[in-house]
């Protein structure tokens, strides 16, 4: 009986890590893969099946390095390989496969590749197909920097090579993708007839993961050849297959293709919302520092010249020189670079020329081909532009178009012309080159960027009825009108000029004396003031009838603050009483009035509130300051 119970329980085991082997390199559903693999994993672990342990913990893996991106997820995920590896027989395959990919997530995420690739000559030594297919692909995501090109086609060569020997389809594709990829990073002419060769495998019998990197690919093309609604189009369709995968990277991917689109369109400005909450997500690659250089150049474009400096130190945080080379180390350059134009920072453009140089040749592609922003030498071009390097940047943004054609990337021709012809200002060549950059883009659907920063983003307020609409750059909130709101509103309406806070507090615009004084606290201000008061003294008199006292002397105290309020609010007949002339006094209530304002809509939004607190200036002259 025991023996039955035995048996069927290691073929429901089996079953489970079967089933999550199949979704994993057949199918390749990540997200049916990890259900399975977590299954077979418990139940392994509960009946002592080591084996059954180690071949779950190593699918939990997954296909890519760094799928667990949370630190929780993560360590859960490498505690269970360690263990698994701590009991299985150290000279078995599954032994080497968890060493293998116990190095190549510690390389990855460290920014080295020696344990990984010390393990893919051991594999090789060892004769195991399974062991060294998983470490070529491994190691190959721990060379995706610029300067490892001619090492990653070796590896995706000798993985295709290694694909019949292990049975595996999934592995024959990784193979292919690998190389496709390794072509489009290398700017390679051939690289379009991998990826034709690759689509072809797909169409008989798909696989989700390796389909969504296509997928992402012809996002790629479509925005090269200059098709950006349909590339928009087909970036969204991308997303959703990398989201039914079960990848981790479809909401990144997805961010950095609609930003690519944007700056083609000229509105990279929009992304700044999105931009500002999506850095910090504990989604991104533990590699990935792109988006703050993203940030930057969108913050630029917006002439928000606070934030976008404040996401440049974020990316020099160190130095240039020191940030990982990972996958998207390129398109930080490019916007690092594009930042620095706008904001003339000509210490961090001089600082890129001299990291990006040796890289001159190859595209900006971004990690497995998601996006290309064109030619590494428009990035140079511009950096040596800011420096003042004319000479230098008009024969990088030569050499850039030149580069971009040969890529077929249109908008990239489009822009690396129209800093050509910013270059050669003044000169006959630079009206031909600007109306044909300008020609360009209009048949593209394409807005180039201005040649200078655009005004810094101003918040509008309005008022709505009871409520105020606040707006930034994007972001919009509705809060409740109080009397700060009103002054608030005269300030915005008013960037640059200083009013009194005496007219502010009369209800005067624009620093003109008000023909009827405003009131310093409003008829509903007064009636809700009147009705806590109320309140107040019923909570006082209970708590003074049940001894509390402590409590009661807080209350008191509100009550007193409220009374002095009103007193110094309202006349002897109890009408409201108007400022006349007392700069002190209208000081200090026109500043707590747009303090607690301020407040208000730092509940509704902190990122407006921060703006508006450091661009308001309090005092006896008041002002709004665009920062």
């Amino acid at each position: 009986m025991g023996g039955s119970r035995g048996l069927a329980v290691h073929d429901d085991i089996e079953m489970s890590l079967l089933s999550g082997e199949h979704a994993l390199y057949g199918e390749g559903s990540l997200r049916a893969a990890r259900r399975w693999f977590e299954t077979a994993y418990r139940e392994a672990e509960r009946h002592g099946d080591v084996d059954g342990m180690a071949r779950a913990a190593l699918g939990l893996g997954g296909l890519w390095v760094h799928e667990h991106r949370t630190a929780a997820e993560a360590a859960a995920v490498r505690a269970r390989q360690r263990q698994a590896l701590a009991l299985v027989e150290p000279r078995s395959s599954l032994a080497l496969r968890l060493r293998v990919r116990l190095a190549g997530e510690d390389d990855y995420r460290g920014g080295g590749h020696e344990a990984i690739l010390a393990l893919v000559e051991e594999a090789r030594r060892a004769g195991d197909p399974v062991a060294l297919a998983e470490a070529l692909s491994l190691a190959h995501h721990c060379v995706l920097g610029p300067e490892y090109g001619a090492l990653r086609l070796a590896l995706a060569e000798e993985l295709i090579e290694q694909a019949p020997r292990t049975g595996r389809r999934g592995d024959l594709l990784m193979g292919l993708l690998w190389r496709t990829v390794d072509l489009v990073l290398a700017a390679d002419p051939h690289a379009e007839r991998a990826l034709v060769e690759l689509r072809g495998l797909l169409s008989k019998e798909d696989h989700l993961a390796v389909g969504f990197v296509v997928d992402a690919m012809e996002v790629m093309l479509g925005i090269r050849s200059g098709r950006l609604a349909e590339a928009e189009a087909m970036a969204g369709a991308c997303a959703d297959r990398g989201a039914a995968a079960g990848d981790i990277d479809s909401a990144g991917w997805y961010a950095g293709q609609l930003a690519t689109l944007r700056w083609y369109q000229g509105r990279a400005a929009e992304l700044v919302p999105m931009l500002a909450d999506l850095v910090n997500s504990p989604d991104l690659s533990a590699m990935d520092s792109s988006l703050w250089a993203v940030l930057a150049v969108s913050a630029a474009t917006a002439g928000d010249r606070r934030l976008a400096e404040g996401a440049l130190a974020r990316l020099r945080v160190r130095d240039l020189a020191a940030l990982p080379r990972s996958s998207t180390w390129l398109i930080s350059m490019y916007g690092a670079a594009e930042a620095a134009y706008l904001l003339g920072d000509a210490e961090t453009a001089a600082e890129i020329h001299a990291v990006l140089s040796p890289f001159e040749r190859l595209p900006v592609v971004v990690s497995l081909g998601v996006t290309c922003l064109g030619s590494v030498r428009h990035s140079l071009g511009v950096a040596m532009l800011t420096c003042g390097e004319t000479d230098k940047a008009i024969a990088y943004l030569r050499a850039a178009v030149h580069d971009n054609l040969a890529l077929g990337h249109w908008p990239a021709v489009a822009l690396s012309r129209l800093r050509l012809g910013q270059a050669l200002r003044g000169t006959e060549e630079s009206r031909r080159i600007l109306a044909l950059a300008r020609q360009e883009a209009a048949s593209l659907g394409m807005t180039l960027p201005d040649d200078r920063p655009a005004a810094p983003a101003e918040v509008v307020c309005a008022r709505q009825g009871r409520k105020w609409r606040i707006e930034l750059a994007g972001r919009t909130v509705l809060v409740d009108h109080i009397v700060g709101m009103a002054h608030l509103a005269t300030l915005l309406a008013n960037p640059g000029r200083e009013i009194p806070a005496v007219d502010l507090a009369a209800g005067a615009a624009a620093g003109e004396a008000a023909e009827s004084a405003q009131p310093l606290l409003d008829e509903q201000a007064r009636q809700t003031y009147k009705r806590r008061l109320s309140g107040l003294q019923a909570e006082i008199d209970e708590l003074e009838a049940m001894h509390d006292l402590q409590r009661a002397a807080t209350l008191r105290a509100e009550r007193d603050w409220l009374i002095d309020e009103l007193a110094a609010a309202t006349g002897l007949a109890g009408r409201t009483r108007q400022f006349a002339g007392s700069e002190e006094r209208a000081r200090i209530a026109v500043g707590k009035a747009i303090r607690r304002a301020l407040a208000r809509i730092g509940e509704a939004d902190p990122v407006i509130a921060e703006r508006l607190r450091s661009a308001v200036q309090m005092g006896v002259r008041c002002s709004y300051h665009p920062v």
